[in-house]
């Protein structure tokens, strides 16, 4: 669809920072869907999953994230980009010549839908780091990835990065999530995993950059419920340089495990128990062996814990992960149908893809379920890190004074 330039030098961006004129806490839904075998699966059916779900939002904002859509595109980060006027797309694509070689860059395929209006400017860029400034800078092409990104966030006024992962993408706005899907032409691409996301806003504004999946590299999060510890957390994620600037609580999600993930290389089952970590009084109830590492981590992750009633899904190139609170606060549904894992905040979400699934169960509070891609690179570290002495080794990096054991994941 051909965009009107001059439009959008008079976009309003205050138009869509109102919050919902009644709050449902209980509200939003959300839903995970990962193919094991590696075999695609056509946007449609996270569009199905999440339409069942309708009634848990209030169209103020919808989403989703795709994993293995952009084939002819392997190793380029592709961003996703909004803009709310020509302007910041011109400050956007300067910062984008200065740190990338740019091999493609393209408005995001849409069509006009009923009950979408006044979108912002909707961009995607197929990127690669320079090479020469990726070694001036000593960083890795992620860590330099993360860096642009959070420049373009904090500072670019106007500019916000949808996504900037690698044959990954995400697709989201003000709108049902159905609407959105649509919008974007998602059944047009095919994901070995897709998360999605209707939004019930309650103490954050509805507006298209604030609307779910939130992203980082390859990661991405969809959430229901509040995160009442973002405060500390953002100060927290300060320190390592991420920078909070979408205007919502579940940001600091997709930050937390980009840096206890991927930087402190801690192994998912930990990063899960640091971010949802049991009660003292059942950590006093544990083996010792396995007590002292929950103490361990709750003193060194203390300020990443989140805190508040949550379900999340994590999804990354590799597979996904999905996660209750400790006290299971908020719904979420599990299924497994052949190489098909399936998560959702309502069975009747699953049953409308998968008819017959073979195994349904709620997981418990704290416990992920994790879905991994056959023959796929895991870019998750195995089960490392394991005795209490080893936690704060993922924090300062000496890992040569650590005793630590590789166990197969």
């Amino acid at each position: 669809m051909p965009y009107d330039l001059e439009r959008y030098d008079t976009f309003d961006v205050r138009r869509y920072r109102e919050e919902s004129p009644f709050k449902i806490h209980g509200g939003c839904g959300l839903m995970g869907m990962c193919d094991e075998s590696g075999a695609l699966r056509s946007g449609e059916d996270a569009i199905l999953a999440m339409a069942v779900q309708h009634d848990r939002g209030n169209g103020l904002g919808g989403g989703f994230a795709g994993y293995g859509i952009y084939p002819e595109f392997p190793d380029h980060f592709a961003f996703h980009m909004m803009y709310h006027d020509v302007a910041a797309k011109e400050e956007a694509e300067a910062l984008f010549d200065q740190y990338f070689t740019v091999d493609l860059a393209e408005p995001m395929p849409t069509r006009p839908v009923k009950g979408i209006t006044d979108a912002p400017l909707l961009w995607r860029y197929f990127l690669k780091p320079y090479e020469n400034k990726l070694e001036q800078a000593e960083l890795s092409a992620e860590d330099y990835v993360v860096h642009v990104v959070m420049t373009i966030n904090s500072s670019v006024d106007g500019a916000f990065v949808a996504s900037s992962g690698k044959n990954m993408g995400a697709f989201k706005g003000v709108g049902y999530p159905e609407e959105i899907g649509h919008f974007f032409r998602l059944e047009e691409y095919a994901g070995h995993t897709w998360v999605g996301h209707n939004r019930f806003p309650t103490n954050t504004p509805g507006w298209w950059g604030g609307a779910h999946p939130f992203t980082l590299l390859d990661w991405s999060i969809v959430h229901n419920g509040e995160i009442s510890s973002y405060g500390i957390n953002n100060r927290y994620l300060e320190q390592f340089g991420y920078k909070c600037a979408l205007g919502t609580d579940t940001e600091v999600a997709a930050y937390l495990f980009d840096l206890m993930l991927r930087r402190h290389k801690l192994p998912l089952s930990l990063a899960c128990k640091a971010l949802a970590s049991p009660l003292w009084d059942d950590i006093d109830r544990m083996p010792e062996d396995e007590a002292a590492v929950m103490r361990s981590l709750r003193a060194v992750y203390g300020p990443g814990m989140l805190n508040g009633p949550f379900a999340i899904v994590l999804g990354f190139n590799g597979g996904m992960v999905a996660l209750n609170d400790r006290i299971k606060l908020r719904p979420l549904v599990a299924a497994r149908s052949g190489d098909t894992v399936m998560v959702a905040s309502e069975e009747s979400a699953i049953r409308a893809v998968i008819p017959e699934p073979e195994h349904v169960w709620a997981p418990k509070a704290g416990e992920p379920v994790i879905a991994r891609v056959k023959d796929m690179e895991w870019p998750i570290h195995g089960d490392l890190h394991l005795d209490a002495s080893a936690i704060s080794c993922a924090v300062t990096g000496t890992d040569q004074s650590c005793d630590t054991v590789e166990v197969n994941a």
